[in-house]
Parts: structure tokens; sequence; C-alpha cells
């Protein structure tokens, strides 16, 4: 299942070139054009799913032992002093490829990026309330 207008579906199957550090038949693993660190991949999966919504629970699997895997070979090759593991899931969240992808950012001391957010302070009533709205 690929979308023939998707480029990441085109990088993931060959018809794009890209900076290879990884493949095997559901995934290919490329360095980011734009990083945010030294060694910056993304994980794509060949078939085409928009985000994790649509991405099937077997694939999803894979993408999380794929990511461990090449964390750690990362972290011993690069040397790196941490790691990030990003996935976005629509445009408000940061999306801006609508084609599945992981991000795999190694860390070093002094990279001057920032991977995080500013802490909220919710009530225990205000988490009570929201722990009923989601299990309820």
């Amino acid at each position: 299942m690929r979308d023939d207008n998707c480029i990441f579906c085109k990088i993931a199957n060959g018809e794009i070139p890209s900076k290879t550090i990884y493949e095997d038949e559901m995934f290919r693993v490329i360095l980011d054009l734009g990083p945010a660190a030294k060694g910056h991949a993304l994980i794509l999966p060949k078939d085409h799913y928009k985000d994790l919504y649509e991405l099937p629970e077997n694939t999803a699997s894979h993408v999380m032992l794929l990511a461990k895997k090449m964390a750690a070979q990362m972290t011993d090759k690069l040397h790196c002093d941490g790691f990030n593991l990003v996935q976005n899931n629509g445009e408000t969240a940061g999306q801006t490829v609508m084609h599945f992808h992981m991000h795999l950012i190694p860390r070093y001391k002094n990279d001057n990026q920032k991977i995080g957010w500013t802490p909220g302070e919710p009530s225990q009533e205000e988490l009570e309330e929201i722990r009923n709205q989601i299990t309820g």
C-alpha cells in the first residue's frame, strides 16, 4: 500500500536517493536532511500510513524494535551522550510530512537542541477529571 504522491513513500522504496543506514522488507532508515544533531535519522515504513492512528499494531511493534536496535548501534558508533525518539501525529503536533515516521536523534552535551515542553501545573482535581475522561 503506497501513495504515489508521497515523498516518503518514494524515498522508502528507493525511487528517490537517500543516505540509507538500514533497510529491510518493511522499513528504510535514512539520515535526515535537516538534522537536529549529528546522525539524526528517520525510520520510514515502506507502506504508506498517514500517522500512528493508521499504523497496524504489528508494524508499530516492529518500529519500536527497530528504533531500539538503531539507537544502540548509533550510540555505539557516534558516541552520543543521550538519545531522543520523536514521533509526531498531525500538523498541530509538528508532523510536516503525512507519512508515519519516527525520528532517531542522537544527543550530545552542548548540542544546543531543546526537545521538550513547558510543564503545566494541573491540580489533583484536574488530573482526576482528565483520568476519568480518558478511562470513562
